[in-house]
């Protein structure tokens, strides 16, 4: 699928896995511009009510951006716990204070966490985790 002056919108979407695959062949992505074309099809069929081969169609499609990020998405170096914490925090809109309340300690203990001085303890990881809802990985190095 080449980029043309018309958007691609759902109401235009063939029904099928085989008519689908005739408006953009699914098959591995090697540059960016399969990768916008990609992205384009995947933007327009998101959030819809799909039929069956619409899904299958969409998950194909979904695994070769996967591939092909994987492939050409840097790693950035881990964090260290007290980054992520701290960026937490910051995304959120909180400081020591709301940090001790969801670790149940004081502010003081609060603090010299987010200074470094203090060590994040198991109980303190599961806290945080099951505030902010995200895996402990992320405060464990």
């Amino acid at each position: 699928m080449n980029k043309t002056s018309q958007k691609l919108t759902f109401a235009k979407l063939p029904a099928t896995y085989e008519e689908l695959a005739r408006l953009h062949m699914p098959r591995p992505i090697h540059d960016d511009v399969a990768y916008e074309n990609t992205m384009e099809v995947i933007d327009t069929m998101a959030g819809h009510k799909l039929n069956a081969d619409q899904e299958d169609y969409l998950a194909m499609l979904t695994d070769l951006v996967e591939a092909y990020d994987k492939e050409n998405t840097p790693d950035f170096p881990r964090c260290s716990p007290v980054d992520a914490l701290k960026y937490l925090l910051e995304e959120h809109d909180l400081g020591g204070d709301a940090l001790a309340r969801i670790l149940g300690v004081d502010r003081s203990q609060a603090y010299r966490i987010l200074r470094g001085e203090r060590r994040l303890t198991a109980d303190h990881i599961k806290a945080i985790s099951d505030h902010f809802g995200i895996s402990a990985a992320a405060f464990i190095g």
